[in-house]
């Protein structure tokens, strides 16, 4: 309950300090899910393919989404785009297999967060290591639409790390990559770091934690953000 009342009171703050209507919109909605059971929760799956893991000296080239309603994986409104960066994608093309020729087409980061926004507003973000790719959101919303903000996210890592924790006293290295967290769970292997097929793993792997907790109905968004 207070861990709700906190998150609550964060998201009211960052709705009335915000000056940009999307980000104001996404807060409001935000507010409203919180204390939502995370089955009845509308979700939106993401990821993202960056230069490199520094959100501070690196930049994201593209993002996937896929919306999760009422435990079912929305494929036909999949989305998924590329993003110009200065300079080239370097080295990083031989992770994420994007060179700097498909990003001539690409849409530039400022239009490219706009769009995030209104995809995520009214929806509880999931991804797999949350904590990177919103740290790489966070800067580029404060570089590119002039605002601060912190996001938060249900962390399938994190679901798994403390699954994982209740069985055994550690956790090997590797054992929380996604590939390997959608092996306990007999799902398909993937070839990874595609946004948009990291983001369809993430939402399997999702449901396929849940399903696996017998009482995960009475738990509340609130007590999965991270």
């Amino acid at each position: 309950m207070f861990k709700s009342w906190l998150i609550k009171s964060s998201l009211n703050r960052q709705f009335k300090r915000s000056k940009n209507a999307g980000l104001k919109a996404y807060f409001q909605a935000q507010i409203q899910l919180i204390d939502l059971p995370i089955k009845q929760a509308p979700l939106l799956a993401l990821d993202l393919e960056m230069t490199g893991l520094n959100p501070k000296l690196d930049q994201i080239i593209s993002i996937g989404l896929i919306p999760v309603i009422e435990g079912k994986i929305l494929l036909a409104q999949a989305q998924y785009k590329l993003i110009k960066i200065n300079g080239s994608v370097g080295q990083s093309a031989a992770v994420h297999g994007v060179l700097d020729q498909h990003l001539l087409q690409a849409v530039s980061i400022k239009k490219a967060l706009q769009w995030l926004i209104q995809q995520a507003t009214g929806k509880v973000l999931a991804a797999h290591h949350a904590s990177l790719d919103l740290s790489f959101l966070q800067q580029a919303i404060s570089q590119h639409l002039n605002e601060k903000c912190r996001l938060s996210a249900l962390d399938s890592l994190d679901i798994e790390r403390r699954r994982l924790l209740r069985c055994q006293s550690f956790i090997k290295e590797g054992e929380l990559r996604l590939g390997k967290c959608r092996e306990r769970y007999n799902l398909p292997l993937y070839a990874a770091h595609n946004a948009l097929t990291d983001a369809l793993a993430c939402a399997e792997l999702l449901l396929a934690q849940l399903a696996a907790d017998s009482g995960i109905h009475k738990v509340k968004v609130s007590q999965l953000l991270r």
